[in-house]
């Protein structure tokens, strides 16, 4: 594989970044030119994209090689997140990840193999360390796939500071894609922040026109405001070769020819790829499926990758205030979109009435909060919210009514359920379900006796539900007694309705054997092995439990010819 593969589509790009990144130490993992279905940073569901997600032609199989010479330093196995990923460190200080695999290749699959006998699960994770699993620039350590959290064929790709874990931007290493087009800006809106404060005689978020200009800066309605007030974009990212609308790379909001708010996706730690939900209007999101990135923080939050002054992006606007203010959003090589905001005092009265629903119950965001009714309490450690709010609580029969998904939270709360009278026989068959248009979902919940409790991120309704109804496990076509001596694996669809699978097991002959799982086709699949089988007839037994303990036993048998 030639690096010319990577460089053809190429040319010099303007960085941002203050520090010296290694421009030709790592080629590109597939022999396909390089097209981005998704890119460093992009706002995705409750996380920023930690990579860049390689399109594969829309398809599985294709060859994913080492980007450089180092050792297999991690080994994840996994029906969510990545999916099969393999993670290789190098000698320069960096470690390059590779996600959602069909399968690995070589020496990998045949230690992952190894592992997944020895646990007797197909979900393992191991560490290595140098020189155990070393590779060579080049080397075909994987074949790309729709595992894990993908959501279709692609391969996610990382680099990342050995040292600290921070994931990289890889453009910063010479992966550079043609791009001649500017940042699009499709919303921009202005929000009054407190109760005192009108917006264009609302209290309420405000659309602002805008209007291009002939130096292809664009310049947005007038606001005529009074009190604090923030600004918020819509906006997303193209280049020449891959079509997608990918996010952008860096947004200042300036006053007076200063930075006053921003950020920009250089690098990122991974535990703060949350906070995707302070930075966008969660409410709007959930409400119009609309990513509104705001430039301002009512109150501060700890994300790395903002920049701001005091005032955090909040603007006072006081009698005979005549401002314009910047937003300016920038690709990764120096397209840029501006946008000019005259912003201006008015004293007029609102026509268009505040939305915010007071109610008796009131959390603040940096304190703990406990919440009490009947049988059922909710506890919010501080610094669960990014920010103040009235929250709808109440409590009828063994019903939870939490507020509404429209408010994000950072950290886990608890709820608890107790006192709760069900016959001892039904205790372990239930647990603490959100409802969710209807329909109850399982969450993992910690039973003591007759109290019931769980961890959520996700406000919204919760109930006591039971589940005493086994997984199924189903075979299209049937092979008992059959003679299958040509075929070269066994498909099952196993599947839960309620609570969920939580383990499965496949035995040959009594010995158990790995059988692959996808949790989106709900299938399981074996690989027959020679040394698993007798010549003639073989007993194949499958067991599937459900996350209550229910259990269902699939069990057949068939002919196989061992001799070649």
């Amino acid at each position: 594989m030639k690096k010319a593969i990577l460089l053809a589509l190429f040319f010099t790009v303007v960085s941002f970044s203050q520090t010296n990144y290694p421009q030709d130490y790592f080629i590109a993992p597939l022999d396909i030119p390089m097209q981005l279905s998704g890119n460093f940073g992009e706002l995705r569901p409750n996380h920023f994209h930690a990579g860049f997600d390689f399109k594969t032609n829309q398809k599985e199989g294709l060859n994913v090689y080492a980007t450089a010479d180092g050792y297999v330093s991690r080994i994840k196995v996994s029906t969510a997140g990545y999916g099969k990923a393999i993670y290789v460190s190098h000698p320069n200080g960096y470690t390059t990840v590779y996600g959602h695999l069909q399968r690995y290749q070589g020496k990998i699959q045949d230690k992952v193999i190894e592992l997944q006998y020895k646990a007797q699960d197909y979900e393992v994770e191991a560490f290595f360390k140098p020189g155990e699993i070393p590779v060579k620039q080049g080397d075909i350590i994987g074949i790309s796939g729709n595992t894990g959290g993908s959501e279709g064929p692609h391969l996610h790709y990382e680099i990342r500071n050995s040292k600290t874990e921070k994931i990289i931007n890889p453009l910063f290493f010479g992966y550079k894609l043609k791009d001649t087009k500017k940042p699009i800006v499709n919303t921009l809106l202005v929000y009054p922040l407190d109760k005192n404060s009108v917006v264009n005689e609302s209290k309420r978020p405000i659309a602002l026109s805008l209007s291009l200009q002939e130096d292809g800066t664009y310049i947005a309605q007038k606001v005529m405001a009074t009190g604090k007030i923030g600004f918020a974009i819509s906006s997303y990212d193209t280049d020449d070769v891959s079509y997608n609308a990918n996010g952008t790379y860096k947004t200042t909001l300036s006053s007076n020819g200063k930075d006053v708010f921003g950020y920009e996706f250089d690098e990122m730690a991974f535990d703060e790829a949350r906070y995707v939900n302070a930075l966008i209007d969660y409410g709007r999101y959930k409400k119009m499926k609309q990513r509104i990135q705001r430039l301002f923080m009512t109150l501060p939050y700890n994300w790395e990758n903002i920049k701001s002054n005091i005032n955090n992006g909040v603007f006072d606007v006081t009698p005979n205030l005549t401002d314009v203010k910047k937003i300016t959003v920038y690709d990764y090589v120096g397209n840029k979109t501006e946008i000019f905001v005259p912003v201006a005092y008015s004293s007029n009265q609102a026509k268009i009435p505040s939305d915010v629903k007071t109610t008796k119950y009131f959390v603040k965001a940096k304190t703990d909060a406990l919440f009490e009714k009947d049988n059922i309490s909710v506890y919010f450690p501080a610094n669960t919210f990014y920010e103040d709010f009235y929250l709808n609580f109440d409590v009828k029969g063994n019903t939870l009514y939490l507020h509404e998904d429209i408010v994000p939270t950072h950290n886990n709360f608890t709820i608890t359920f107790d006192n709760i009278n069900l016959p001892d026989s039904e205790k372990n068959k239930s647990f603490i379900a959100m409802v969710v248009n209807g329909k109850q979902q399982y969450y993992t919940t910690k039973r003591d006796g007759s109290t019931f409790s769980c961890k959520s991120k996700l406000l919204g309704q919760y109930t006591i539900a039971k589940d005493t109804i086994a997984p199924k496990i189903t075979i299209a076509k049937s092979i008992e007694n059959k003679w299958i001596t040509n075929q070269k694996s066994i498909t099952l669809t196993i599947s839960d309705d309620f609570s969920g699978v939580k383990k499965f097991d496949g035995y040959i002959n009594d010995k158990w054997v790995l059988f692959e799982y996808e949790p989106k086709t709900k299938k399981i699949m074996h690989q027959f092995v020679d040394e698993n089988l007798k010549e003639g007839l073989n007993k194949l037994k499958v067991v599937v439990a459900d996350n209550v303990g229910n259990s269902a036993t699939f069990e057949t048998q068939f002919n196989r010819s061992q001799k070649k």
